[in-house]
Order: C-alpha cells, then structure tokens, then sequence
C-alpha cells in the first residue's frame, strides 16, 4: 500500500469526513481523491506548483471518466431493488462494482501519490491546498464545502 492509501482510509473514516466528501462529490462536481490528496500533501510538508496541480486533476479527470463515474453509476443503479431482479443476486453484483469503484478510486490515489512534490517544509493546514484544487478542478470554488472538510480532516 501507499503512504496517501494508508493515510485516506484513516481519513475518510474520522468522523464527518465521508459526509463532507461526498457532499463536496455529489452537490459541487468535486473529485473526493483528488481533495484527499490535496489535504495530504498539506499535511504532509508538501506543496504543489501550479504544474503538479494540473497533472493530478487531469489524472482525476482521465481515471474519474474511465472508470469511477461508470462504475459508480452501475452501483448507484444497483442500488434501486427491480421485481425482475433478485435481490440477493443484485446485491452481490453491486458488492462487487462497489469493490471495483473502491480499487478504481485506490488507483488514482496511488497515480496522485506518484506525482507529489517530496516534502518541503513544516506540515499546513489542509484548506489552503483543498482550495488550490478545487480552482484547477472546475470554474466554481465550493468554500463552504472546503472549509467543512479541511475543519473535520484529522490532524
């Protein structure tokens, strides 16, 4: 595993975390890994330049348009119980996309992870870096929604 692996899962398990980042996913287009990398490298001593920021969103972009948003559509649409499906069957087969979605997302990390700047100084607060992301991300800066995350990341 890697060092941003290790460090997301804990993340993402602290207590409102999850909820922040798939509020920040599904009501502001944002890239949940891509912010968990983003708060790491902050965390982490790390800075990215201008350079390194728009690699890892274009690496979000190409493996959240490959893979992620496909399989987290079919899982979503797993979801919904169908007469002319059994439930025990539907259910298994959305555990497994669901397990796909997971190493898809595991992947990114560890692409996001390849392209970090070695650390470079005392560890920062996350909302800085979650900002510069989420401006090369997409034209709208969800703050609100930024600050939430960066005030609920452990420490």
């Amino acid at each position: 595993m890697s060092a941003l692996w290790d460090w997301a899962v804990k993340a993402y398990a602290a207590p409102g975390v999850s909820e922040a980042c798939l509020d920040l996913q599904d009501h502001a287009g944002q890239n949940v890994p891509l912010l968990l990398w983003a708060a790491w490298t902050a965390q982490t001593g790390r800075k990215p330049d201008e350079d390194a920021l728009e690699g890892a969103c274009d690496a979000a972009r190409a493996w959240q348009e490959a893979a992620i948003e496909p399989l987290r559509a079919l899982r979503r649409s797993l979801k919904a119980r169908n007469p002319d499906l059994d439930n025990d069957a539907r259910e298994a087969v959305r555990t497994q996309v669901k397990a796909v979605e997971l190493e898809a997302e595991r992947r990114l990390l560890e692409a996001l992870e390849t392209l970090s700047p070695e650390p470079a100084g005392a560890p920062r607060p996350p909302l800085e870096a979650l900002v510069a992301v989420a401006r090369v991300w997409s034209s709208v800066t969800p703050r609100p929604g930024l600050v939430l995350l960066a005030d609920r990341l452990p420490a």
